[in-house]
Protein backbone atom coordinates (compact mmCIF):
# COMPACT_ATOMS: atom_id res chain seq x y z
CA UNK A 1 0.00 0.00 0.00
CA UNK A 2 1.30 3.36 -1.20
CA UNK A 3 2.01 6.64 1.27
CA UNK A 4 -1.44 8.05 -0.23
CA UNK A 5 -3.15 5.02 0.64
CA UNK A 6 -1.73 5.03 3.57
CA UNK A 7 -2.94 8.46 4.82
CA UNK A 8 -5.84 8.71 2.95
CA UNK A 9 -6.51 5.66 4.17
CA UNK A 10 -7.64 4.11 0.69
CA UNK A 11 -8.22 0.43 1.18
CA UNK A 12 -10.28 -2.55 1.45
CA UNK A 13 -10.53 -2.93 4.54
CA UNK A 14 -12.03 0.39 5.75
CA UNK A 15 -14.19 -0.19 2.71
CA UNK A 16 -15.99 -3.51 3.85
CA UNK A 17 -17.18 -1.59 7.45
CA UNK A 18 -20.77 -0.77 6.94
CA UNK A 19 -21.34 3.17 6.30
CA UNK A 20 -22.48 3.30 10.16
CA UNK A 21 -19.53 1.95 12.02
CA UNK A 22 -16.70 3.57 9.75
CA UNK A 23 -15.01 6.84 11.65
CA UNK A 24 -14.26 9.74 8.91
CA UNK A 25 -11.03 8.47 8.91
CA UNK A 26 -11.57 5.36 7.73
CA UNK A 27 -13.64 6.19 5.15
CA UNK A 28 -12.04 4.70 1.53
CA UNK A 29 -12.49 7.37 -1.08
CA UNK A 30 -15.02 6.03 -3.61
CA UNK A 31 -15.13 5.18 -6.86
CA UNK A 32 -17.01 8.16 -7.77
CA UNK A 33 -14.67 10.56 -6.24
CA UNK A 34 -11.51 8.89 -7.61
CA UNK A 35 -13.32 9.70 -11.08
CA UNK A 36 -13.85 13.23 -10.31
CA UNK A 37 -10.66 14.03 -9.19
CA UNK A 38 -9.05 12.09 -12.08
CA UNK A 39 -12.09 13.89 -14.21
CA UNK A 40 -10.15 17.61 -12.20
CA UNK A 41 -6.78 17.02 -13.24
CA UNK A 42 -3.86 15.36 -15.33
CA UNK A 43 -1.60 13.37 -12.85
CA UNK A 44 0.83 12.93 -15.87
CA UNK A 45 0.44 16.16 -17.10
CA UNK A 46 1.31 17.92 -13.64
CA UNK A 47 4.40 15.56 -12.96
CA UNK A 48 5.87 16.28 -16.80
CA UNK A 49 5.03 20.10 -16.17
CA UNK A 50 6.88 19.79 -13.12
CA UNK A 51 9.88 17.46 -14.00
CA UNK A 52 10.02 20.31 -16.81
CA UNK A 53 10.64 22.84 -14.21
CA UNK A 54 14.43 21.73 -14.15
CA UNK A 55 15.35 22.00 -17.86
CA UNK A 56 13.80 25.30 -18.25
CA UNK A 57 16.11 26.35 -15.02
CA UNK A 58 18.97 24.82 -16.18
CA UNK A 59 18.78 26.18 -19.71
CA UNK A 60 18.64 30.02 -17.95
CA UNK A 61 21.83 28.80 -16.13
CA UNK A 62 23.26 27.79 -19.28
CA UNK A 63 22.19 30.75 -20.91
CA UNK A 64 20.29 29.46 -23.77
CA UNK A 65 17.18 30.38 -22.40
CA UNK A 66 15.34 33.09 -23.99
CA UNK A 67 12.45 32.91 -21.79
CA UNK A 68 12.18 35.67 -18.91
CA UNK A 69 11.48 33.61 -15.45
CA UNK A 70 10.57 35.75 -12.57
CA UNK A 71 11.16 34.72 -9.23
CA UNK A 72 8.55 36.95 -7.73
CA UNK A 73 5.64 34.83 -9.91
CA UNK A 74 7.48 30.78 -9.76
CA UNK A 75 7.09 31.39 -5.89
CA UNK A 76 3.52 31.35 -6.29
CA UNK A 77 2.52 27.90 -5.79
CA UNK A 78 -1.38 28.55 -6.61
CA UNK A 79 -0.47 29.96 -10.82
CA UNK A 80 0.28 26.36 -12.38
CA UNK A 81 -2.32 24.26 -13.56
CA UNK A 82 -1.37 21.59 -9.87
CA UNK A 83 -1.53 24.63 -8.32
CA UNK A 84 -5.14 25.93 -9.28
CA UNK A 85 -6.36 22.48 -8.87
CA UNK A 86 -4.62 21.92 -4.97
CA UNK A 87 -5.86 25.24 -3.58
CA UNK A 88 -9.11 25.09 -5.89
CA UNK A 89 -11.37 21.50 -5.98
CA UNK A 90 -8.49 19.46 -4.96
CA UNK A 91 -8.66 21.21 -1.82
CA UNK A 92 -11.96 20.80 -1.27
CA UNK A 93 -12.20 16.88 -2.08
CA UNK A 94 -9.16 16.00 -0.28
CA UNK A 95 -8.25 18.52 2.20
CA UNK A 96 -9.55 16.67 5.12
CA UNK A 97 -6.81 14.09 4.41
CA UNK A 98 -3.64 14.52 5.94
CA UNK A 99 -1.43 13.69 2.56
CA UNK A 100 -3.17 16.16 0.64
CA UNK A 101 -1.41 18.81 3.34
CA UNK A 102 1.96 17.16 2.95
CA UNK A 103 1.35 17.52 -0.89
CA UNK A 104 0.36 21.04 -0.61
CA UNK A 105 3.57 21.97 1.72
CA UNK A 106 5.85 20.27 -1.02
CA UNK A 107 4.08 21.33 -4.02
CA UNK A 108 4.75 24.90 -2.31
CA UNK A 109 8.57 24.49 -1.11
CA UNK A 110 9.10 23.59 -4.82
CA UNK A 111 7.81 26.64 -6.06
CA UNK A 112 10.38 28.61 -3.48
CA UNK A 113 13.11 26.59 -4.56
CA UNK A 114 12.37 27.18 -8.35
CA UNK A 115 12.25 30.79 -7.25
CA UNK A 116 15.65 30.61 -5.72
CA UNK A 117 17.43 29.43 -8.40
CA UNK A 118 15.90 31.97 -10.95
CA UNK A 119 16.90 34.37 -8.17
CA UNK A 120 20.60 33.22 -7.77
CA UNK A 121 20.61 33.10 -11.43
CA UNK A 122 19.53 36.48 -12.22
CA UNK A 123 21.74 38.02 -9.21
CA UNK A 124 24.96 36.20 -11.44
CA UNK A 125 25.51 33.79 -8.29
CA UNK A 126 25.50 30.70 -10.50
CA UNK A 127 27.07 28.40 -8.28
CA UNK A 128 24.65 29.26 -5.24
CA UNK A 129 22.21 28.47 -8.42
CA UNK A 130 23.45 25.57 -9.38
CA UNK A 131 23.83 24.18 -5.96
CA UNK A 132 20.16 25.07 -5.12
CA UNK A 133 19.21 23.39 -8.71
CA UNK A 134 20.88 20.28 -7.98
CA UNK A 135 20.05 19.64 -4.17
CA UNK A 136 16.92 21.53 -2.68
CA UNK A 137 15.20 22.16 -5.73
CA UNK A 138 15.39 18.50 -6.89
CA UNK A 139 14.62 17.24 -3.97
CA UNK A 140 11.48 18.96 -3.80
CA UNK A 141 10.78 18.01 -7.23
CA UNK A 142 11.46 14.53 -6.60
CA UNK A 143 9.05 14.92 -3.46
CA UNK A 144 6.24 16.28 -5.78
CA UNK A 145 6.51 13.77 -8.28
CA UNK A 146 6.88 10.97 -5.92
CA UNK A 147 3.19 12.17 -4.08
CA UNK A 148 1.52 12.94 -7.63
CA UNK A 149 2.42 8.97 -8.16
CA UNK A 150 1.21 7.78 -5.11
CA UNK A 151 -2.11 9.83 -5.67
CA UNK A 152 -2.41 8.31 -9.10
CA UNK A 153 -2.07 5.19 -7.59
CA UNK A 154 -3.99 5.85 -4.73
CA UNK A 155 -6.92 6.54 -7.40
CA UNK A 156 -6.72 3.40 -9.07
CA UNK A 157 -5.19 4.57 -12.54
CA UNK A 158 -1.18 4.11 -11.43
Amino acid sequence: MGFFSRLFNWNDSASALPPATQTASEMALDAKAAAAVLAELDIDKAIAAHENWKVRLQDQLKGTSTEQLDPAVICLDDRCELGKWLHGPGGQRLGKYPAFSVLVARHKYFHLQASTVAAQNQSGDLVAADRTLNGPFRHASNQVVLLLKELKRGLGRG
